[in-house]
């Protein structure tokens, strides 16, 4: 069972000029009551109107305008316009769409009707009855203007006379007034009609009618026919296509389906045409807005109509319509007879088919659930399509001919569509099979060939033809020496005949390939004619009685390098011997790479005639130099360089950081990893010098620090640190607990200087000292009493602590409290400026808080002078 959903709105509004874009659809009909007084027919006339829901509050037309005008003269019939009372007024809504649909619309208008009875005198053309009024709703997506757009409503009523009284009736048409479409999905809406006269109907889309406007809305008498409008439809769309290409009406079922377009509202225009004994009665029109929505979805199992396969027997599928989140499963049989194994659960299966044929696909989606939904399709197998086409011609304003070259293993090539690529035209195209074609101008013509088989086979071949102003003269060369006793086959490419001038020492002259044996330097001309194009060219055939040759100077270079050999000669053709250190014998100029002195012999040769020379390239060795293997170092260190050479001079670089460079063996004493090279000249004859290189690696500086100079109490422990290295060893051992130790603890009595030596994992060391002042008394801060900041000496003011193992806090304020400085790095010291600023002579006050080596804390307080 194929399932598609669809919301329409079919809204039209009736309101004061302010409120008045509110009209979303409409239409007038008729119905015939019987005959009438005197030569009249008696007519029901009506006008459905349709409006926007959410127009609360607007004005509404308490009755309608309908002018009916005789289609024999425009002319309007007695009494019209007529006022038409309003008989009807009732919202409809679509309250419960289908389970399967997600996120659907609200659906709602308000249908307004109003009708009359009317007498109308016997008329053999019928007539046309009008209505009018506006605006239709703003944003009509397929309208250009798309807002504030009038509307008309027609129908045409049924003519008939004294002698020939027809009872006929308008159809009425079946659609429901609430229907969902959704964006981009499938629909199909039966716009067909029910006619209670028995009579035939036709069906298309028409261009809908403008009508009032936002300064007269409501219009009291419509104009005839021939003064009606119809709407301006934006690009893309248009009255026989208001959804778009994708959309289109079946002219007998009424039945209108395809592709939804993008969400919005959309006007269309259905107009439906009644038979009788085979000729029109009437034509009654349906103007409506349809609402396309843009967030509903629902599941749905679409196919292609057929499917075919020309390349092979696999074909991948998967489901047409556009993924919607209610699908939950699929399942997919491919119609191979006999065989329970070919279906599948993917949503985009591959199946291999097992032989040529035409296969029943069927996809279901969501089977054995609510929001099901299957779908049907052909398939057909046919392997073994190979699309082709060949062309011949050249010239411009004689025709190319075109070759379908086509195969195909089953069925036959059926159909054939060109395009020739010629943009000086609109008819460069053809169906048939082997077609021709003459182009006006030259250049690169992309012409294409769409071929299709009797299988369903399509394919789509491109060529570039390219179109001359004359044949092409493909010549294979065009500048050629020979001897004077040498015969030469000259050579051309193309289509179309050829000649040859002169005639004289020429063999085959209407070939295209002639033999010419000149005596003397000749110019042979070719002439091509190719379906009545001509072009010409010529070659150039120089003629000698020897060869010329010299082979060059002889030559001296280092072993192991490459020479290019360059003779000075006429020859055609060249061969080198010995040819084992050659990199091509047949070459010219061959690179030589010779390993000891070697003489080369080429031989040069124009057809039958040659000569030959030789050229000796004397080999030397290069000058040798050995700087040596590399070394490593540490920082500061020097080291000898070692190096041998074999040559006439040598220097080495860099040499600023070497003692003795001019001698092979320097002392080196670089900072960081430096790299010498030691280059070696000679003068027996190698022009180049040789070059070796060797690294001398600096290991990194040792920063060793054996801590800052301190003052201590006399027999106080003393917890001494070392960095910078993996190894510590102390002197003189005067106090101390261990000397090869990084953090040894040392008691002294005296003052003392200690010694650091610090090594690293390469053996390198360096020193550091450490001054240790010992005082005879108790641990303690010691404070000055002034300072002369500015001054080169005692200018700034720190505490001096002994036997102190570290300071807390050291703060200096002015007399008013505020806080100038504070630190615990007695370092440090105030150097008597506050933010920036120097701070004026005189006293301040300080304090201090230490912690002695055995944990006892100090505190001090005092003040001092500031002197400037």
């Amino acid at each position: 069972m194929k399932r598609f959903l669809a919301i329409i709105s079919l809204f039209f509004f009736l309101a004061t000029p302010a409120e008045a874009a509110h009209i979303k659809g409409g239409e007038v009909f008729y119905e015939y009551l019987g005959p009438g007084a005197g030569n009249n027919d008696r007519f029901r006339v009506t006008v459905r109107l349709f409006i926007d829901c959410s127009s609360q509050g607007a004005q509404i037309d308490p009755e309608a305008n309908v002018s009916i005008y005789k289609n024999a003269d425009n002319l309007p019939v007695a009494g019209s316009p007529f006022t038409l009372p309003n008989t009807g007024d009732e919202f409809l809504r679509l309250s419960a769409p289908s389970p399967c649909i997600v996120n659907p619309s609200p659906i709602c208008y308000r249908l307004r009707s109003y009708s009359i009875i009317i007498e109308l005198p016997k008329e053999a053309g019928g007539f046309t009855a009008i209505f009018q009024r506006c605006c239709r709703i703003n944003g009509i997506r397929n309208l250009n203007p798309n807002n504030s757009v009038g509307a008309s409503y027609t129908c045409e009523i049924h003519g008939s006379t004294s002698a020939n009284s027809i009872e006929n009736s308008n159809p009425q048409f079946l659609v429901k007034d609430t229907v969902l479409i959704c964006q981009d999905r499938r629909f199909t809406l039966n716009f067909g009609a029910a006619d209670i006269d028995g009579d035939s109907t036709s069906y298309e889309l028409c261009a809908a009618y403008d009508g009032g406007s936002t300064g007269t809305p409501v219009i009291t008498n419509p104009p005839p026919p021939s003064q009606l409008r119809t709407l301006s439809y934006a690009t893309g769309f248009s009255g026989a296509q208001p959804l778009g290409p994708d959309v289109s009406i079946n002219p007998v079922t009424g039945i209108l389906s395809g592709i939804a377009p993008s969400g919005g509202d959309y006007v269309v225009c259905v107009c439906i045409t009644e038979w009788r004994g085979g000729k029109a009665l009437s034509t009654h029109r349906k103007d409506f807005i349809v609402r396309v929505d843009a967030n509903c979805d629902f599941a749905a199992a679409e196919l292609k109509p057929n499917y075919v396969t020309c390349d092979g027997f696999g074909y991948s599928f998967q489901n047409e319509a556009p993924f919607s989140s209610l699908i939950h499963t699929y399942y997919w049989d491919f119609g191979v007879n006999g065989r329970t194994d070919d279906t599948s659960t993917l949503a985009k299966p591959n199946f291999i088919f097992p032989d040529t044929g035409v296969y029943t696909i069927k996809l279901f989606i969501n089977r054995g659930e609510e929001c099901s939904d299957s779908a049907v399709s052909k398939l057909g197998v046919f392997p073994g399509f190979f699309p082709g086409f060949t062309s011949s011609g050249s010239c411009l304003f004689n025709p190319f001919f075109f070759t379908d070259t086509t195969n195909t293993r089953y069925g036959n090539v059926s159909k054939w569509t060109w395009d020739f690529g010629d943009n000086q035209s609109t008819s460069d195209t053809s169906n048939q099979k082997n077609p021709s074609w003459k182009y006006p101008n030259t250049g690169i013509k992309k012409v294409s060939l769409i071929v299709e088989s009797s299988k369903g086979c399509i394919d789509t071949v491109l060529h570039d033809v390219e179109v001359r102003d004359k044949p092409l003269v493909d010549l294979a060369f065009r500048d050629t020496l020979i001897c004077s006793i040498d015969t030469l086959e000259l050579g051309v490419k193309g289509g179309g005949s050829f000649s040859w001038a002169p005639d004289s020492n020429i063999i085959n002259a209407l070939s295209a390939n002639p033999l010419v044996f000149p005596k003397t330097t000749t110019s042979y001309q070719v002439t091509v004619s190719d379906n009545g194009c001509v072009s010409t060219d010529a070659v150039r055939v120089r003629v000698v009685d020897f060869v010329s040759l010299y082979a060059g100077a002889d030559t001296t270079i280092c072993l192991t390098d490459a020479i290019r050999l360059n003779p000075v000669s006429n020859g055609l053709r060249y061969t080198w011997s010995p040819a084992a250190t050659l990199n091509n014998s047949k070459l010219k100029q061959p690179l030589a790479t010779p390993i000891t002195t070697t003489t080369y012999q080429v031989l040069a040769t124009i057809g039958k005639c040659n000569t030959t020379d030789d050229v000796t390239v004397r080999t030397i060795p290069y000058p040798q130099s050995n700087a040596g293997s590399d070394v490593k170092i540490c920082y500061d260190d020097t080291t000898l360089l070692k190096g041998i050479i074999v040559g006439a001079s040598f220097n080495w670089l860099p040499a600023n950081t070497l003692i003795y460079a001019n001698t092979p063996t320097p002392l080196a004493f670089p900072l960081r990893t430096t790299s010498y090279v030691l280059t070696v000249y000679d003068i027996l004859g190698c022009p180049k010098p040789n070059r070796d290189t060797v690294v001398v690696v600096v290991y990194p500086k040792i920063l060793a620090n054996a801590g800052r100079d301190t003052a201590i109490v006399a027999g106080q422990p003393l917890q001494l640190t070392g960095t910078g290295g993996e190894f510590y060893q102390w002197s003189p051992p005067v106090g101390l607990n261990r000397t090869a130790a990084q953090s040894p603890v040392a008691i002294l009595e005296s003052d003392i200087l200690y010694s650091l030596k610090v090594t690293d994992e390469n053996g390198c060391f360096n020193y550091d000292t450490m001054q240790v002042k010992v005082f005879k008394t108790s641990p303690d801060i010691f404070v000055p009493n002034a300072f002369t900041p500015g001054k080169s000496t005692n200018n700034r003011f720190r505490p001096i602590p002994v036997g102190v193992s570290r300071i807390e806090m050291f703060q200096v304020y002015n007399r008013w409290g505020q806080l100038l400085f504070s630190s615990n790095d007695i370092n440090i010291g105030w150097d008597g400026r506050f933010a920036g600023k120097d701070q004026d002579a005189g006293a301040y006050v300080w304090m201090v808080r230490g912690m002695d080596y055995m944990g006892k804390a100090i505190f001090k307080k005092g003040s001092l002078v500031l002197i400037r």
